[in-house]
């Protein structure tokens, strides 16, 4: 009994197949059907991706309401800062190297201070 059972699952599972063997070979099902697919799932799970980070973008962009007032009440324009500019006077800058990543920094800072010291202006 057991025998004849398995040969009629394998008949029907084999004229199964034997249908779905004309849209195996159909180009529209075999190709468009998964691109289609793809294309419109891609463009969900985008979405999803983009929302996430302009949820993040949101979340760094609050800032402290006490520090927003300081910077409300603390009015500074380019004409202001030009103006403490024009009236410093660069003339007597002097150009100092700083130290390179090899160079211990200490040493090379009172190396520095001493050449300025011994040197009359």
């Amino acid at each position: 009994m057991r025998g004849v059972m398995q040969e009629a699952a394998a008949r029907s599972w084999r004229r199964g197949l034997e249908r779905l063997r004309p849209l195996a070979k159909n180009k529209t099902l075999r190709y468009g059907v998964p691109m289609m697919l793809l294309i419109i799932g891609g463009s969900f799970s985008l979405r999803e991706f983009t929302q996430i980070r302009y949820d993040a973008q949101k979340l760094h962009s609050k800032i402290d309401p006490a520090l927003e007032e300081r910077i409300k009440k603390n009015k500074i324009s380019l004409e202001s800062e030009y103006e403490k500019l024009k009236s410093s006077d660069f003339g007597d800058w002097k150009n100092i190297r700083g130290p390179r990543p090899w160079e211990d920094s200490k040493s090379f800072q009172e190396q520095q201070q001493q050449v300025l010291h011994s040197k009359p202006s």
